[in-house]
């Protein structure tokens, strides 16, 4: 039982400081260790990443920071919430069309490699790509509705994704871009719960894991608030990378024991 708050708590602690909210570690490694069931896992890491984001964002408002432009921040979260919504009818979905559990997590599994050795790829290479200055709010709702609808879906919270993204297309700095990620990430992740609940979908847990893994997804949040204000961008770059090629090890092998 108590793996369950290590895993939360040094998963968040780290999607704390890079931004990509833990449930991108917390997923895999739960998966990897077989400690629930495929439903049971998605919600405690959504559950855990929301708790994290809300820590990590309302810390941020408080402390009147304020890296969030309303003029492209606001259609991206319209978008990421929408996406939210759709991300988990379609986990909804492949669960029911699966024939069996296991199924549903390869096809995670698969999906979180790819997008992850992308992100890595161009994570490494970004100081040569041009990136983009968007501006435009239909163009940022789409962007975020994409962002959501992944994070959703693979449980992950947002994740690596966000982050290129806002590289990308939006041209933030490693920091800025963290900060609008745990925004995209809390409002994504609560619709999607909200629903869960409201349409009676809540997957068979035990309470004490939950409160173990928010109670990790909190502290994490608090330990990753603290080391983010002690590092870098470049010292976040390399946890970055390095993180990433773990997570691509781990999704590798869960796609090859779950297919």
């Amino acid at each position: 039982m108590a793996m369950f708050l290590v895993v939360s708590l040094l998963a968040s602690a780290v999607g704390a400081v890079c931004g990509i909210g833990g449930g991108v570690i917390i997923k895999p490694v739960l998966d990897l260790l077989h400690m629930e069931s495929v439903a049971a896992i998605q919600f405690l890491s959504g559950c855990t990443v929301l708790a994290m984001s809300a820590y990590s964002v309302g810390r941020s408002l408080l402390a009147g920071e304020r890296q969030v432009q309303a003029r492209t921040g606001v259609p991206l979260i319209a978008g990421a919430v929408a996406g939210g919504l759709l991300g988990n009818r379609l986990f909804s979905a492949v669960k029911a069309a699966a024939a069996r559990p296991e199924t549903v997590s390869a096809v995670q599994a698969a999906c979180l490699a790819l997008i992850t050795l992308g992100t890595l790829i161009y994570t490494v290479r970004k100081d040569r790509i041009k990136g983009k200055h968007v501006q435009e709010p239909g163009q940022c709702v789409i962007i975020g509705l994409a962002l959501g609808l992944m994070s959703s879906f693979l449980g992950i919270g947002g994740g690596p994704i966000n982050l290129v993204v806002l590289f990308y297309f939006f041209s933030m700095q490693t920091k800025q871009a963290a900060a609008n990620s745990l925004y995209i990430i809390l409002c994504s992740q609560l619709a999607s719960l909200l629903v869960t609940v409201c349409t009676g979908a809540v997957p068979a847990f035990r309470w004490q894991e939950l409160a173990l893994m928010v109670a990790g997804g909190v502290g994490g949040g608090i330990l990753g608030r603290g080391l983010n204000k002690r590092m870098d961008g470049r010292a976040v770059d390399r946890l970055f990378m390095g993180l990433m090629a773990v997570i691509i090890l781990i999704s590798v092998y869960n796609l090859w024991q779950y297919s």
